[in-house]
């Protein structure tokens, strides 16, 4: 009985719920604060220019694109349809660098600290928000729960774990903060308090653009908790209209009108298939069905977030179409939702907010009203969660009155496993050879994270002394690109890593393949041009030097030297090649012009004096080598 007392106490105990939730939101990711860098942190950090820069760097941010600082290149920075402008997180990362320079532990920490205090926020939010509808027992202990689950759902590994999902975390702070001070307006009555929401609410939005859905979120939460006339309430709220505007105004300043055209490249763009030969659009039926899809898959993921992976890229999901069960079951379960938060909104208040501040959050990142750029992506579930957690948390509370015992067991088993997954996940992401390499076992249809599991591959294998070793993983990450290729026929950047692995494997017909195929793709592609050179120099070589076979090596080495006709080793390997030929002419033209090239590289001089006694001139060579002696003392010496 004593025991049961003082549990009842623990559900109201206010400040004892604060500090638990806050050591738990910190202490269960504390595990990523060794981490290095992952997956995006490139492109708003550490290879974003006006990051880089730090405080120098902040006009940059703030008339530019999102992703310019990444790409630097007009164009580009829209390749996801209707651009981005999110400059506050980078604003963050700005002052950080020009604090703490180039140091992943700081943006891991200031993410936990963010995190924690986003956790203490819903709390105090969802504590507020119920104070005129329930005793103070149930909201603590509503609050506390809902905060509870929503801090250890294993789902939100992705944005914390990496740095860059910073923005949704700032996002959905500022606008948790944003509806806590238009309920201190109304509960106070004072309306000078909407003015610290409304700039909460603009920084929200200029940390991500989905805050914008608060607009619907904070009205309906009033309508539902709060004893105020419709009339009233969109008069309260018209202020957030304001704080929306604006942050429309700015982002069009910067953007532009143009809200992007529909892309044609397949990871940018989901709703694409090829036939014949060419990528065209999903039919609408196949576009909407698989829509749905996806939004019934972050319902499974709430309930059962396993297995999880940071790519849902094409084809990750599939075409879908409404023949299949689970598309139904998706469109049912919406529909049921829906259907029973306006019929029982009156009885059941708590839940149909529940379910609306789901749909409204995640409407915009449902690729309904516009596109996003990818069928979908864990992180774009974790500000809709919110509502997920709420509804959790108020089904456990019933079941609290009915068989406290029950409710224990589910609570502290759910809390348990949902802790467990999420320390675990954590690992995943200590950097991108490891969650690359991991969640290709889970997203093996996405052509995307086959190639960077490929990529990731390669550059380790580069590293690698061991040659077994170093062959497995090239031969592993050609298998991967391959597959991305199969996936992806169009895929440049699949093409490009396959010829580089390729071209380690020394398999250079393949890889001359490769990098051919890429620029069939995108003929102003550089990287591929600049490797395709080399490899036809190395294959020229591979074949004079360890085949013996001189006509392929010139065949190989003339391609070379009409892309790069003023590389030195390309110029002496055509030298060597034709002086084996039999060619002393061409020979000496060649090895002259290595002469000039690196007028202080004593070994041109040896080639050069060699092809003089080839041809009968002793003297000259001669005199070449003496040359080749003033520049190093040792160069015969050393050939011996």
């Amino acid at each position: 009985m004593g025991a049961l007392l003082r549990m009842d106490k623990f559900w109201s105990n206010a400040p004892m719920h604060r500090i638990l939730l806050v050591c738990i939101a910190f202490l269960l990711y504390a595990n990523t604060l060794n981490h290095e860098y992952t997956q995006d942190d490139a492109i708003v950090i550490y290879d974003n220019m006006f990051t880089t820069k730090g405080v120098s760097g902040f006009s940059g941010i703030l008339t530019n694109d999102t992703f310019y600082g990444f790409f630097k290149e007009e164009g580009k920075a829209k390749l996801v349809s209707g651009g981005r402008y999110r400059p506050l997180t980078l604003l963050m990362f700005a002052l950080e660098w020009q604090i703490f320079g180039n140091n992943p532990f700081i943006g891991h920490l200031f993410n936990l600290l963010y995190f924690a205090l986003l956790v203490l926020i819903l709390y105090e939010l969802l504590a507020l928000l119920f104070k005129q509808k329930m005793d103070v027992q149930k909201r603590y202990l509503l609050s506390f729960i809902a905060a509870l689950i929503f801090a250890v759902h294993p789902i939100h590994t992705e944005v914390i774990a990496n740095i860059k999902g910073r923005d949704e975390i700032i996002s959905l702070l500022f606008s948790l903060l944003t509806f806590w001070f238009v309920l201190k307006a109304i509960d106070r009555n004072k309306i000078i308090l909407m003015l610290p929401g409304m700039v909460f609410f603009l920084l929200g939005m200029l940390s991500k653009e989905n805050a914008i859905t608060f607009l619907a979120v904070i009205p309906l939460g009033i309508f539902l908790f709060r004893d105020i006339s419709i009339k009233k309430n969109l008069f309260l709220t018209s202020g957030l209209l304001i704080s929306a505007i604006v942050f429309l105004l700015i982002r069009t300043n910067v953007l532009g009108l143009d809200f992007g055209g529909k892309s044609l490249e397949l990871m940018n763009n989901p709703f694409l298939k090829i036939e014949g030969s060419k990528y065209v659009d999903f039919s609408f039926q196949e576009k909407i069905s698989t829509i749905i899809f996806t939004l019934g898959k972050y319902i499974q993921l709430l309930l059962f977030p396993h297995p999880l992976t940071h790519d849902y890229y094409p084809r990750q999901i599939s075409i879908m179409s409404f023949s299949d069960w689970r598309v139904m079951l998706s469109f049912m379960a919406y529909l049921g939702m829906v259907i029973f938060g306006f019929v029982k909104m009156k009885k059941f208040p708590v839940i149909a907010f529940g379910i609306f501040f789901f749909i409204m959050t995640i409407s915009i990142v449902s690729n309904i009203l516009f596109p996003i750029g990818t069928n979908m992506s864990e992180r774009f579930i974790f500000m809709p969660s919110v509502g997920f957690a709420l509804i959790a948390a108020w089904l456990l509370i019933q079941l609290k009155e009915k068989r406290s015992w029950l409710f224990s067991f589910i609570l502290i088993t759910v809390i348990t496993l949902f802790s467990a997954k999420t320390f675990t996940r954590n690992m995943v992401w200590k950097n991108d050879f490891t969650l690359f390499t991991t969640d290709v076992k889970t997203s093996g249809n996405s052509a995307k994270v086959l190639n960077a599991a490929g990529g990731s591959l390669v550059t380790e294998a580069i590293r690698e002394q061991n040659p077994q070793k170093q062959e497995k993983m090239l031969r592993e990450a050609v298998g991967y690109l391959k597959r991305a290729i199969e996936i992806h026929p169009n895929y440049k950047n699949a093409y490009l890593i396959l010829g580089n692995a390729q071209f380690y494997l020394k398999q250079y017909v393949d890889a001359i393949q490769s990098f051919e195929r890429t620029l069939t793709i995108d003929p102003n592609f550089k990287d591929a041009r600049n490797n395709l050179a080399i490899c036809y120099r190395e294959a020229g070589k591979y074949y004079g030097q360890e085949k013996n076979d001189i006509p392929n090596a010139l065949l190989y080495l003339e391609k070379a030297y009409q892309e790069m006709p003023n590389d030195y080793e390309t110029v002496r390997l055509m030298g060597i090649a034709y002086a084996y030929s039999g060619n002393n002419e061409k020979a000496l033209e060649y090895f002259l012009k290595g002469t000039k090239l690196e007028p202080s590289n004593a070994g041109a001089f040896v080639n050069l004096g060699n092809i003089y006694y080839n041809i009968g001139d002793p003297e000259q060579g001669k005199l070449f080598h003496i040359q080749a002696l003033e520049l190093d003392a040792d160069i015969f010496s050393e050939k011996k």
